[in-house]
């Protein structure tokens, strides 16, 4: 469903780029140009976001044993950056606008941020469910929610310059919408460099799960340990475990089955690795440090 919905979005973001461009050249605004190149910037964001909904279904290979799945990622990644990017042109382009204002035609920029409105609520609702399952569809969410933002307040904008005539609430509203993006979209690239990093997930506690397995009578420990998410729902697990005995293979089997149990069930890790030693490594540390 996310595919399908992620495409409408685009479409839909598209089509208000152009009214909202056209819109801003004929008033004036810089809010409003702003956000027409906001919504460019996230159409674009968003058709990507789509072609790489799309590829992470592909089976892995020999090339590409894990899989596609991580392209999300790193496209959630790079949408985040270009976010930021945006944010920080429209908050310059603002207070150059402070320095030097201009006269705007309210009416108009009511009308197109109306339109705005209307279309980027649209979107917003269509990938509202996916956004909390998937954080490639989430970045595109964000860039949506922002439009939607963007929209009202480019609304507020025009009637407060039709009415009062106050040139400055332009460049105003194009700065703290930038800041709320710049807020929204922290966590997410926080999120995903984490992923692409390999770093453990915030909600794994190593030392926690390497004192349960080595409760375990058959363990003697457990090292060189490394958890990670492949992608944003698949979490991985590997470890070197020194047995207690020497053991023939079909034993070990048994011991590898309570320790995939107790990763899985308590810590819904699912995809375990284990090499099992005995007595072979010099360095039985946690964490192996090369």
């Amino acid at each position: 469903m996310s595919g399908r919905n992620l495409l409408i979005a685009v479409i839909l973001n598209f089509t208000i780029t152009i009214a909202e461009f056209v819109g801003g050249l004929l008033s004036n605004s810089l809010a409003l140009l702003s956000d027409a190149l906001h919504n460019f910037g996230d159409g674009v964001a968003i058709l990507v976001a789509f072609i790489a909904n799309r590829i992470s279904r592909k089976e892995s290979d020999k090339r590409k044993t894990f899989g596609y799945k991580r392209i999300e990622i790193l496209v959630a990644f790079l949408n985040s950056v270009f976010l930021v990017a945006i944010c920080v042109f429209l908050i310059y382009e603002a207070f150059e606008r402070i320095r030097q204002p201009e006269s705007i035609k309210g009416l108009m920029m009511f009308l197109i941020g109306g339109i705005g409105l209307v279309v980027n609520f649209v979107a917003v609702l269509l990938l509202h469910t996916d956004s909390s399952r998937n954080m490639n569809v989430r970045a595109a969410y964000l860039h949506l929610l922002g439009d939607t933002l963007s929209s009202v307040a480019v609304i507020i904008g025009g009637i407060l310059i039709y009415f009062l005539q106050v040139w400055w609430v332009d460049p105003l509203i194009t700065i703290l919408i930038s800041l709320y993006i710049l807020k929204e979209t922290y966590r997410l690239l926080k999120e995903s460099v984490n992923i692409l990093m390999q770093s453990t997930p915030s909600n794994i506690d190593l030392e926690l799960i390497k004192n349960e397995i080595e409760f375990l009578p058959e363990v003697m420990n457990i090292h060189h340990i490394h958890a990670w998410n492949l992608s944003e729902n698949e979490l991985h697990f590997e470890g070197h475990v020194d047995l207690t005995d020497d053991l023939r293979i079909s034993n070990t089997d048994k011991i590898r089955h309570k320790i995939e149990k107790i990763l899985s069930e308590k810590y819904h890790i699912n995809h375990v690795t284990l090499q099992m030693e005995f007595g072979s490594c010099d360095n039985t540390n946690m964490i192996h440090h090369k």
